[in-house]
């Protein structure tokens, strides 16, 4: 594939050294993107580094037969990365004073019946929802399933956990040239096994009928019939079970909240951020730029995704999107949270979008929870958080950053955010202003393609490509 470009707005100020530091980290993320390898019709990447965009390029196509290139401009599906936008709602909400996290769901819509779980009345708050605590079920119908897989991914989470300390301990007597040689070379090992997989192909979610509803819903009020009546699978509070329904009914919090229609609300959330390509995915509507969306059939062969109407899942799985308008939101989020560790000398500083403590709550791990596509990570609030952690002397080191993917019908993505590491002298001395740190997107118009560790990789490559810089 051919390698990205230097943004032409990033480079001219930049010194030489800077500049070299930064095409070489370019070149090394581009080899990154599995789109050759994987099969995939069409990939755009966004990245950005200290609130600046300095990579955003389309490779492939939108529409393949059509022969309508990708470009960074291609608007497509974002899947569950939706969660994270409507999270933010949730959150300016909160920091208002409409919204109480720990009330009762009922207080805001009556319309979803009170549970019960094995006798004993339960309490729903939107805090357990968008935390996926609340016991509301998932695509999965059948709760003998969902604990068979349940106990099938925690099986294999220990022996992979297990098997990863047991190599950390035997690197720990290595040099750390060697400790990265095998690390980097393992890493390598593994994207080459999961791109060489085929992607596309059915993955137990999208055997689920639901996943595929063609019925157009006019309100989120009347999407909750879908599971409003359906049993809780445990106790709220008690176990982690991912769900978008659950964000389904959190969108009709958010709308009663608010007084607005969830959808007109959202709008003008992403109108305040900028994010002027982001829109629900409506089929009737006319959206320029919106890409095709792909699957591979039983064959092995590129066919047509089958066609859905996703109105019934807004909140959890239903906005198209463009990296740039994804690297805006992410720049917010990270503004947000550091604005509050620098000195605002002269008042130079606008307030974030969100409030630092806010933010901080929100990328705070949950007890109970987990991640699935992120074995470093545990879920937050509607986010996938990583905590920086070491465990070894001269061995890896975790970093703290924050995701989210997005897995839907014909297409999936991933947004992740790494904060900058920054010493305290440069923040005090307001020799450096936030946003600190790399934003890293990814969206493709294919199904069941894996790409937050391929965002996780580009994004220490610019972490590690990037000197401080100061301002002026």
């Amino acid at each position: 594939m051919r390698m990205p470009r230097v943004s032409p707005v990033a480079a001219p100020a930049e010194g030489a050294s800077r500049l070299r530091r930064r095409e070489e980290a370019l070149r090394r993320a581009g080899a990154a993107v599995p789109v050759d390898e994987a099969g995939i019709p069409g990939i755009v990447v966004g990245v950005s580094v200290d609130g600046k965009e300095i990579w955003s390029e389309g490779l492939g196509y939108a529409d393949v037969e059509n022969r309508v290139v990708c470009k960074p401009e291609t608007i497509m599906r974002i899947a569950s990365i939706s969660k994270c936008l409507t999270m933010l709602a949730v959150a300016k909400l909160w920091e208002e004073g409409k919204l109480d996290l720990d009330a009762p769901v009922q207080k805001y819509v009556p319309e979803f019946p009170e549970k019960t779980y094995e006798g004993e009345k339960v309490v729903i708050t939107t805090r357990l929802l968008v935390s996926h605590l609340s016991g509301i079920r998932h695509y999965e119908k059948d709760i003998t399933k969902v604990k068979e897989e349940k106990e099938k991914a925690n099986r294999a989470f220990k022996l992979a956990k297990s098997n990863q300390e047991k190599e950390l301990k035997e690197k720990e007597a290595k040099s750390l040239e060697k400790t990265d040689s095998v690390k980097a070379k393992k890493e390598h090992e593994d994207e080459v096994k999961s791109r060489n997989s085929k992607p596309g192909r059915r993955e137990k979610e999208f055997e689920q009928e639901e996943y595929y509803l063609k019925e157009k819903f006019e309100s989120v009020i009347e999407s909750l019939k879908i599971f409003k009546n359906d049993p809780l699978f445990f106790k709220p509070g008690s176990q982690f079970l991912y769900s978008t329904f659950g964000f389904t009914l959190l969108s009709a919090v958010v709308e009663r909240v608010s007084g607005q229609k969830f959808t007109d609300y959202m709008l003008k959330l992403f109108r305040d951020l900028d994010m002027l390509s982001t829109v629900q995915d409506d089929n009737e509507a006319m959206i320029y730029n919106r890409a095709r969306y792909y699957v591979y059939n039983k064959k092995g062969r590129l066919a047509n995704a089958p066609y859905v109407d996703n109105s019934y899942k807004w909140a959890g799985g239903g906005f198209l999107s463009s990296v740039g308008d994804l690297l805006k939101f992410g720049n917010a989020l990270l503004y947000s949270y550091q604005v509050g560790q620098f000195k605002n000398i002269n008042g130079k500083l606008l307030p974030g979008y969100l409030k630092p403590d806010t933010v901080t709550m929100m990328w705070t791990p949950v007890p109970k929870t987990e991640v699935s596509w992120d074995r470093e990570g545990k879920y937050a609030m509607a986010w996938s958080v990583a905590e920086k952690k070491q465990q070894y002397g001269c061995c890896r080191q975790q970093r703290h950053y924050a995701s989210h993917t997005g897995s839907a019908v014909g297409a999936s993505s991933v947004l992740l955010i790494l904060p900058e590491e920054l010493g305290s002298e440069a923040m005090e001395n307001g020799l450096v202003a936030p946003p600190r740190g790399v934003i890293v997107t990814i969206i493709c118009n294919m199904q069941s393609v894996s790409l937050s560790n391929t965002a996780l990789k580009i994004a220490r490559e610019f972490d590690k490509g990037e000197g401080v810089q100061y301002v002026d």
